[in-house]
C-alpha cells in the first residue's frame, strides 16, 4: 500500500478527493501490461510527452505565469526593482570572456564600471527593501552573469534576498550564484518572463547591453508610453552609451513620438544619481513607494 503523502501547509485540512500525488506513485507501481504501459494510459498531470505537444502551448504558458507567480507570492514579495544589462560586461579585473577582438576587450572592460554601479544601486535598494522586511523594492535580475550577477550579488551583499528569472537559451547559462536559491526561476517563454520582470516593478535600472537588454527597454518604455503600466522611474545609466546607440531625439524631431516622450528617460551615471531618481518619484508620490 503507497503511504499518502502530506500536503503542503497551504492546503493543510479534510479533502474528500484522492490526493493527485498519491495517485501519481500509485500508477507508478501497479503491474506492467500492454493496457498499463501505453503512453495513452499515463495520467496526463504527469505524462511529458503529453505536455510537451503543440496543442498544449496555452497550457504551458499559463503554467509558467502561475508557478512564478505562486513563488513570488508565497515569499510575500510585493514589489520589485528591475536591473537590466549586458551579461557579457565583466565585474572589475576580470576578463572580457566574450570579446572576439581586442577593441571589443577594451569596451567590454571599460565597461566593467557598471558591474560595481549595479552592485551598488542593489544594495541601496535592498537596504530600503528591509524596511518593508524585505516584501517591497526587492530586487529582480535575468540571474545570469554579468550586469545581472552584479544586482544579486548587491542584494547578497547586504544579506537580502534577490530574484532571478532565467531563460533556457541554446548556450548554458546557469543561475548566478548570488540569486537567493528559493527565488531563482527558469523560463521557457520571453513573454511570459517579460510579464514577471514588470508586474510587480516600482523601478527599472537598464544598465549597457545587447538586443536582449533594447528589447528590455522598449517593452518597459512602451507600456509606459502608452499608460498600459504606472509611470515608474526609468533609469539608463551610461548617457554617452545610450544615446550612441539611439538617436532618441531623432523620433521626437521626425514625429513617431511625442517630445514629451522623452521626459520617461532618466540618464544617470552612478548608483547615488539612480538612487535619487528613485526617491524623488516617490516623494512627490507621497508615499514612500509602498
Amino acid at each position: 500500500m503507497v503511504e499518502r503523502n502530506k500536503r503542503p501547509e497551504a492546503h493543510a485540512g479534510w479533502e474528500a478527493l484522492r490526493d493527485n500525488r498519491s495517485d501519481r506513485e500509485r500508477a507508478d507501481i501497479i503491474p506492467k501490461t500492454p493496457q498499463s504501459a501505453s503512453p495513452s494510459y499515463r495520467l496526463a498531470y504527469a505524462d511529458q510527452d503529453f505536455m510537451h505537444r503543440e496543442e498544449l502551448r496555452p497550457v504551458r504558458f499559463q503554467l509558467e505565469l502561475l508557478k512564478a507567480g505562486l513563488v513570488l507570492e508565497e515569499h510575500g514579495i510585493r514589489s520589485t526593482v528591475v536591473i537590466f544589462g549586458g551579461a557579457r560586461i565583466p565585474e572589475p579585473g576580470k576578463e572580457a570572456w566574450a570579446a572576439r577582438n581586442e577593441v571589443q576587450r577594451k569596451n567590454l572592460e571599460a565597461a566593467s564600471v557598471y558591474y560595481d554601479e549595479a552592485r551598488k544601486f542593489a544594495r541601496y535598494c535592498s537596504e530600503r527593501s528591509a524596511e518593508y522586511d524585505h516584501k517591497e523594492f526587492v530586487v529582480v535580475t535575468g540571474g545570469g552573469p554579468g550586469v545581472m550577477e552584479a544586482g544579486n550579488r548587491g542584494a547578497h551583499d547586504v544579506g537580502a534576498p534577490s530574484v532571478g528569472l532565467n531563460i533556457v537559451l541554446p548556450h548554458e547559462q546557469a543561475p548566478n550564484p548570488y540569486v537567493t536559491p528559493e527565488l531563482s526561476l527558469n523560463f521557457h517563454y520571453f513573454a511570459i518572463r517579460k510579464m514577471h520582470f514588470l508586474m510587480r516593478a516600482k523601478a527599472v535600472a537598464i544598465f549597457p547591453g545587447g538586443f536582449g537588454t533594447m528589447d528590455e527597454l522598449f517593452e518597459t518604455v512602451t507600456l509606459i508610453q502608452t499608460r498600459r503600466m504606472e509611470h515608474i522611474p526609468l533609469i539608463l545609466f551610461g548617457e554617452k552609451f545610450w544615446r550612441s546607440i539611439i538617436n532618441f531625439e531623432a523620433l521626437a524631431e521626425f514625429g513617431t513620438i511625442a517630445p514629451e516622450d522623452l521626459k520617461l528617460l532618466n540618464f544617470v551615471e552612478t548608483a547615488d544619481q539612480a538612487w535619487a531618481v528613485v526617491e524623488e518619484h516617490y516623494r512627490q508620490l507621497g508615499n514612500g513607494g509602498a
